[in-house]
């Protein structure tokens, strides 16, 4: 049987061809705390962008309830 060939192992393979033959043979990379790092800042930006998609929601969600109370207003005001 074929070895299972991930998404993730054609992107690492595209994007570099050494890094993956080298991850294939088992040889650890030498920049580890860069690698972390660079994980870390990936990790705070997703947060970010979740975070700017919920006040995004959250604006939204407000505008639709100052129009609908303004609606009722004028409409009260009228009768």
């Amino acid at each position: 049987m074929p070895p299972v060939i991930r998404a993730s192992e054609i992107g690492s393979y595209l994007y570099c061809r050494r890094a993956w033959w080298y991850r294939k043979q088992g040889m650890e990379s030498e920049n580890q705390s860069e690698l972390a790092t660079g994980t870390e800042l990936h990790r705070q930006h997703g947060r970010k962008v979740l975070a700017a998609g919920l006040l995004r929601t959250l604006g939204v969600i407000l505008l639709l309830t100052a129009l609908t109370l303004l609606i009722v207003y004028l409409a009260l005001r009228i009768i």
